[in-house]
């Protein structure tokens, strides 16, 4: 399971890396890829090459370790002027001489990166193959809110319907890629047939569920919010009023983060349960799961490197107030460098390395 985060998703790619290096088997240690946000763009990568996961693994870091923004986003100074006076028109005519944009940025780049980059047929192929079980990308309905996993799958996995979301079995394309990843108000929301959808971190209050329901029984979930992460607390330490842009970067960190942290504890909790039990309850099996977090923030990072973003967003960043050290938790889900993006994949891999002995022997239960 690949959680949202932005630019920190490389750090998933750095745990990848590891696993790569040290895993003894030629398969790979997963046959369902659950991804949502960044993370649903790494499930798809590597479910494009699962007959080859490891050259799927080298795939993620030639372009993760590259990144630059403009291959994410436009950031130009026509297109972010022109952004700014569509919102200007907009305000001041209350919408009859211009409509405002659809998002803040235009993550058309990111679109093409994908189209080049991955082959869905492909996947497709390798299901059928049996390389791979199944793979679903998590996105949020803007009609009702409800939480949709989109998947394709071998077959006899069935559908499923929950409180306010379901899984559906679907044939995925690069649209549903782009919704996962629609990051609410920053990227535009993106229509699947008569609905839109945007990031599939938006109400997503059972992340671990989707892998569940598509047959896992171990699970292997790499987050990119570093336990204990001091993002609200250096907000409300702090005696002045935090900025605009200090409150979206809590928002951000909010929306890729709690819910995860909600679900360990539900899946925890029911796992001690069904320990207790003296039958077993109908309905419910015991889920082992293992987190990978990053151990030190990764808005630390980002604060040090804000200065490589392009002119055009660090000015953005300075008017809603979040630059420097107050800017560095938005940054660090926008800082698409590579002096960023490689230190946080150099972070990733070490730590994995760390604990290898541990996690191999989880996945080898």
């Amino acid at each position: 399971m690949l959680a949202g985060g932005g630019a920190r998703a490389a750090y998933q790619v750095g745990v990848l890396k590891a696993l790569a290096e040290t895993w003894p088997e030629e398969r790979p240690p997963w046959d369902i890829i659950v991804g949502t946000s960044a993370g649903a763009v790494c499930a798809a990568v590597l479910a494009h090459h699962a007959d080859d996961w490891r050259k799927g693994v080298r795939a993620l870091e030639e372009v993760w370790g590259n990144f630059t923004v403009s291959q994410v986003f436009d950031t130009s100074v026509g297109a972010m002027l022109g952004a700014g006076a569509r919102w200007v028109a907009s305000a001041l005519s209350g919408g009859r001489l211009a409509q405002a944009p659809p998002a803040l940025l235009d993550n058309g780049p990111l679109r093409r990166l994908l189209a080049e980059h991955i082959d869905w047929e492909g996947i497709r192929g390798h299901i059928s193959a049996g390389h791979l079980h199944a793979l679903a990308l998590a996105a949020t309905t803007y009609a009702g809110g409800h939480h949709r996993v989109f998947f394709e799958a071998a077959p006899g996995v069935q559908a499923w319907q929950g409180v306010r979301r379901n899984g559906v079995r679907t044939r995925l394309e690069l649209d549903h890629l782009m919704a996962s990843s629609a990051i609410p108000f920053l990227f535009p929301a993106v229509k699947l047939g008569d609905v839109y959808f945007g990031d599939g971190a938006m109400r997503q209050l059972a992340p671990i569920s989707p892998a569940i329901k598509l047959g896992a029984d171990r699970i292997l979930v790499l987050g990119v919010r570093a336990a204990g992460s001091g993002g609200a607390e250096r907000l409300m330490g702090r005696r002045r009023a935090p900025s605009p842009g200090e409150i979206f970067g809590f928002m951000l960190d909010t929306l890729f983060g709690d819910h995860v942290d909600a679900d360990f504890e539900t899946l925890g909790r029911t796992n001690l349960f069904l320990s207790a039990a003296a039958q077993p309850i109908p309905g419910l099996r015991r889920i082992e799961a293992l987190r990978l977090t990053p151990a030190s923030d990764p808005q630390i990072a980002a604060a040090q490197h804000i200065d490589a973003l392009p002119r055009t967003l660090r000015t953005l960043l300075g008017v809603i107030g979040a630059r420097g050290e107050a800017g560095g938790l938005l940054a660090s889900y926008l800082l698409f460098e590579s002096v960023y993006t490689r230190v946080m994949i150099e972070q990733g891999y070490a730590e994995t390395m760390a604990q290898s002995r541990p996690l191999q022997a989880f996945l080898q239960l």
